[in-house]
């Protein structure tokens, strides 16, 4: 017989199936929703760190690009004090804590504006080795890290002076919310910086100074389990197929107190794209968010659903493999060691013809041979009525009928979580904080980027080349992806000077006096422009035209679902999936809550977030306008979120999704096994007998072929022998002629 042909494959494949399914029904089902913490709250605080993750290594590579980008422009241009450069770039920058100039050769301090730098840390000697000049941390007196950045000024004929920053470790617009801290971790798991957990001599009363001693403890225990967790590489500490942060990232559950639990993210500095490496990420740094979480004491459900579902899904099983056995599966054997008893030569004793379906027509059609081939007659033998169409096709449909009712109650009733499902406040809370950290980091994003195009313009000044301003612009469209294009403008709209693509500022017209501006040219994408007048030139203006995927870019962040900016018209200029241009929110409560942070009559602009239950449709929302500062804030931007609370990890909702998995898997293995079984076995089967009933009736010229090597088969094969024992119509008057002359003689 065929290893996977046959009647039996497919019933041993479906019983083993079941067995399998209820095993999975009785220990997911039960299993569910039976965590404290639901596990999207925790999965909340992974996508947490991770944004403090990228935050920071964005803010620490941006910082030493633009001072490397500083010093190449000055090197780039005629000799400048000292004190020129560090105004300048304190006029155009505003991120460092410290700033210095030191002549290499001597170690002379030449200038320095704001605190006191740590330069004796700095080994002169080493700074033209590899990796010299790469940005380290210094731990200060007062217990507080800085992080030092270098860059050389190197001008012909003059000694070279090394330019150096210090700059903080503190998370640049990360909104926090209550109650969470946030910190920076060492290799080691030392704390470097923290923020959220206020000072002991901040607050008053003993029980609150306990409290923020206990949650310094578990920060720190927190730092010392992530520091070990993010030494792994990121592809053996992921799920298969988990993509999202490019680095390594997880969640941690500390202890409980007074009914709330500590739950907290963390996620290590990583590179934009897997496998490479910054400045920032071979710091060695990552990220810690915590936050107490309450605790919900009804969570724990029940196992009793579960094992009641398996067992029901047991004894439906077992009924319907016992009718597949019994009608289907016994009749079909018999018929094959009849059959082949037939053709042996043993036609003493008759056939044992089967009850019902094909295979009583095929056992009657078996008898009617049997008798044939002792000579009876064709046509003086009695025909059977024709059986009925129903079989084992029937018996099938039955089968699956069987398995359907217990499936589709489970995809289509069971376990629904419906509208009033318990949404963790922490979940609407952690989707504010998240929208609102997202904008800042847009608007922070234009601000650098105008913030270039200043520097740029600074520089230029009124006495550069068109060709040194081409060479200026390219190097910084080489150095920074935001820009699609950089061009000079003239006070008439003439083009200077330009790098990248072809300018799509309007023609004719002069620079705009806007910093940062959105333009419709009737195109598919907007046009972001931004804008630095050039000192010396009048009218004249350095243009840059920021890439639209580079702002959709900072948008795509796991775990926040649709995210879209709007202008304040609410008309959507960038999103983290497909949209059009300027077109409108969706309508509803989403545009009113983007109305309420930052619309007209809104005094004072603020993120906010809301749960939106529409029917059996639940929506967690939120809703951030940019607000801080810097030219960007002029473009009234919106920043906004949702996303449908039945992808979150709910327990309600992970039981709904478990139930309709458990149905989904016992009709896929019914459809599987049932339709192998109608393919391999019964409509062969069907077509079976009906040749065995026109081979009983005379028909001994079709030859009988068998589809399958299986009982199928080799029943065709005994009906094609039988076939060849019988005399034919010829044979048959032949062999009445001569009986008939014998009898004469």
């Amino acid at each position: 017989m065929s290893l996977i042909g046959g009647i039996r494959p497919p019933i041993a494949v479906l019983s083993v199936l079941l067995l399998a399914l209820a095993g999975i029904t009785a220990l997911t089902l039960g299993r569910a929703g039976q965590e404290a913490v639901p596990k999207a709250v925790k999965s909340s605080q992974q996508h947490f760190a991770e944004d403090g993750a990228i935050a920071l290594r964005a803010s620490i590579d941006e910082s030493v690009t633009d001072l490397t980008r500083s010093a190449e422009l000055f090197s780039a241009g005629d000799p400048v004090p000292a004190d020129a450069v560090l105004d300048k770039i304190g006029s155009v920058y505003q991120k460092w804590m410290g700033t210095a100039v030191v002549e290499i050769s001597s170690g002379k301090l030449l200038a320095a504006r704001g605190e006191n730098l740590p330069l004796t840390a700095i080994d002169r000697g080493k700074l033209a080795d590899k990796d010299g000049l790469a940005p380290r941390m210094v731990r200060l007196e007062n217990g507080e890290t800085r992080l030092l950045s270098f860059a050389l000024l190197t001008w012909k004929g003059e000694p070279q002076q090394l330019l150096v920053a210090s700059s903080s470790l503190r998370f640049p617009g990360i909104s926090l919310g209550a109650s969470r801290s946030i910190a920076v971790v060492s290799h080691d798991g030392s704390v470097l910086s923290q923020d959220g957990i206020p000072e002991p001599e901040q607050v008053s009363g003993d029980g609150r100074r306990e409290e923020i001693k206990r949650a310094e403890e578990q920060l720190k225990t927190f730092a010392t389990s992530a520091a070990k967790k993010t030494r792994e590489h990121p592809i053996m500490s992921k799920e298969p197929g988990s993509g999202g942060f490019a680095g390594v990232s997880g969640h941690l559950t500390g202890e409980e107190q007074l009914g709330k639990r500590t739950v907290a993210g963390y996620a290590s500095l990583a590179a934009p794209e897997a496998g490479e490496t910054t400045m920032a990420t071979e710091l060695g740094l990552s990220v810690v968010a915590m936050v107490p979480v309450t605790e919900d004491r009804k969570a724990t459900n029940s196992s009793a659903f579960g094992l009641l579902a398996a067992a029901a899904l047991l004894l439906i099983g077992g009924v319907t493999v016992f009718l597949l056995l019994r009608t289907v599966q016994r009749p079909l054997i018999q018929l094959f060691l009849e059959g082949r008893r037939l053709t042996r030569g043993d036609l003493e004793r008759p056939v044992s013809v089967p009850r019902s379906g094909e295979a009583a027509r095929i056992g009657a059609a078996l008898e009617r041979l049997r008798r044939q081939l002792l000579g009876a007659p064709t046509d003086q033998q009695d025909r059977p009525a024709r059986r009925g169409k129903r079989g084992s096709r029937t018996l099938l449909a039955v089968c699956a009928v069987l398995l359907l009712a217990w499936s589709a109650p489970l995809m289509l009733l069971l376990n629904r979580a419906g509208d009033g499902v318990d949404i963790p406040q922490q979940m609407v809370a952690d989707q504010r904080e998240r929208t609102n950290t997202l904008t800042d980091r847009v608007r922070r994003a234009l601000n650098e980027g105008h913030a270039d195009l200043t520097s740029v313009a600074t520089l230029i000044g009124d006495r550069t080349e068109a060709s040194d301003m081409t060479k200026v612009l390219e190097g910084t469209l080489h150095q920074h992806t935001r820009y699609e294009s950089l061009y000079v403008l003239d006070a008439s709209g003439k083009v200077l000077a330009r790098a990248g693509d072809d300018p799509r500022s309007p023609a004719g017209e002069g620079a705009s006096t806007q910093p940062v501006r959105v333009i419709d040219e009737g195109g598919k994408k907007p046009v972001i422009l931004g804008t630095a007048e050039v000192p010396g030139r009048k009218g004249a203006a350095v243009v840059g035209e920021f890439r639209i995927e580079f702002l959709n870019s900072l948008l795509a962040r796991p775990g926040l679902g649709e995210v879209r900016v709007v202008d304040d018209k609410r008309r959507v200029i960038g999103a983290n999936t497909g949209y059009r241009e300027f077109q409108d929110l969706p309508g509803g409560r989403i545009t009113e809550l983007a109305k309420s942070v930052a619309g007209k009559g809104v005094e004072k602009p603020r993120a906010d977030g809301a749960l939106h239950r529409d029917g059996g449709d639940v929506r967690i929302a939120a809703a951030a306008p940019f607000a801080g500062g810097g030219v960007a804030q002029s473009l009234n931007w919106t920043v906004v979120t949702w996303q449908p609370a039945s992808g979150l990890a709910i327990p309600e909702y992970s039981l709904q999704n478990r139930t309709v998995l458990a149905g989904l898997l016992g009709i896929t293995a019914a459809a599987a096994c049932l339709g192998w079984l109608h393919i391999v076995v019964v409509r062969p089967l069907r077509h079976l007998a009906d040749q065995a009933e026109a081979l009983a009736d005379g028909d001994r010229r079709t030859v009988l072929y068998p589809r399958h090597h299986d009982e199928v088969g080799a029943v065709t094969r005994s009906l094609e022998l039988i076939r060849q024992q019988l005399p034919t119509g010829t044979q048959r008057k032949r062999d009445g002629v001569t009986a008939g002359l014998a009898g004469r003689n």
